[in-house]
């Protein structure tokens, strides 16, 4: 029964279909001339985490109302399972973010071209890298999840993001129909599975020991903030098992090679690169995907090769008992991923000081339980 559930014909149908309540709400903001200052109180809401402020235009009130409750099927106890597992694996988690479930979403060569016409990865490599991290920590911290969270607050940003997106790509002219609706309700469930399996299979792979319980716990969270930012129940995985199967099927359908998906896979390795301390761990993350991806799909994104005894040499220098672990390569992934987890969490922390950047905002319990530096 499970097997047939993700049938060509079903995925094909979720392909035309959006997201109607967000993307109401967007037209209505643009034809009556108030996005940019939607966008503005929008943006004081996400970083004070306040009350829904009655200067919003009344459109975007309602909208954010209606959807700021979570699903009655949320489970408080499955939440914290979830978070207390990104509390103990975070910076490794990041790793998985960057190394795999963002790669993996680029070789989707019809979704990854919503990213593409945007443009804002390609030439500001690092604002949707960041807002992407972001939304991770906001959702998976402590109580992110919880009524009034920077959870919810993030998702009901994000589903207006995306719906806005769809209305100017579709009003630019530029987009092929053959590639479906524009963040249509299969690509989201593919995000879906890259934000929650793929992440998992990524801390698998970095050494990092998950009981199925966890695993399920994990999928769980982002079951809810897929929910809240507009995936149709038919597309939510019930489970990790599912949810394996749902990734098998959109990698059938839509892995292919692509310039798009392979620009943007650059970036995000000189993303990775520029936010570590000088040369360290250059070529570390462009290893890490091999590793994570696995040859087949890093070669689609022309993810360059794993010199791992060249890489290796530098990071292995700062971290201790390094002589004694080198003939053990599992041990070495093990540790380096956290190390190297950690610093791209510490760069992303400086990075976004000053200029009037929004800070890259991590919880204080967050920072003491993986370590990590810089205000």
């Amino acid at each position: 029964m499970r097997a047939n559930r993700w049938t060509d014909e079903k995925l094909d149908g979720f392909r035309q279909r959006g997201d109607p309540l967000a993307d109401e709400t967007v037209k209505n903001l643009f034809q009556q001339g108030q996005v940019e200052t939607a966008n503005v109180l929008l943006k004081q809401l996400i970083r004070n985490d306040q009350l829904v402020p009655d200067t919003l235009p009344e459109m975007l009130r309602e909208y954010l109302l209606r959807t700021e409750q979570l699903p009655d099927w949320a489970d408080p106890a499955l939440v914290r399972q979830g978070e207390a597992l990104f509390g103990r694996y975070g910076p490794q988690a990041v790793v998985s973010l960057f190394c795999g479930a963002l790669p993996a979403s680029y070789a989707a060569a019809k979704g990854v071209q919503v990213i593409h016409l945007t443009a804002r990865l390609a030439t500001d490599p690092f604002r949707r890298i960041m807002e992407t991290a972001q939304m991770l920590i906001d959702v998976l911290a402590p109580d992110g999840l919880a009524p009034g969270g920077s959870g919810i607050r993030s998702a009901q940003k994000v589903r207006l993001m995306h719906a806005a997106v769809r209305h100017l790509i579709l009003q630019s002219g530029q987009w092929n129909p053959e590639w479906g609706h524009p963040i249509n309700q299969e690509d989201l469930a593919g995000t879906l599975v890259d934000f929650s399996y793929a992440v998992i299979m990524g801390l698998e792979k970095l050494g990092c020991t998950l009981s199925r319980q966890e695993q399920n716990a994990y999928l769980h969270c982002w079951k809810v903030v897929g929910h809240m930012m507009g995936l149709e129940a038919a597309v939510l995985p019930e489970d990790v098992e599912d949810c394996a199967v749902l990734a098998e099927v959109v990698q059938r359908r839509h892995f292919r090679a692509s310039p798009e998906g392979q620009e943007l896979t650059r970036a995000l390795i000189q993303m990775a690169e520029h936010v570590t301390p000088g040369n360290l761990f250059d070529g570390i993350a462009a290893s890490l995907m091999r590793h994570i991806l696995g040859e087949e799909i890093a070669d689609m994104l022309a993810v360059p090769p794993a010199d791992w005894t060249r890489h290796l040499i530098g990071p292995l220098a700062m971290l201790s008992r390094a002589s004694d672990e080198l003939g053990d390569h599992s041990r070495v992934v093990a540790r380096l991923s956290e190390v190297f987890g950690r610093k791209l969490v510490e760069g992303m922390v400086w990075m976004n000081r000053g200029a009037g950047r929004p800070p890259f905002r991590i919880p204080q319990t967050l920072r003491e339980s993986w370590n990590v530096q810089g205000r």
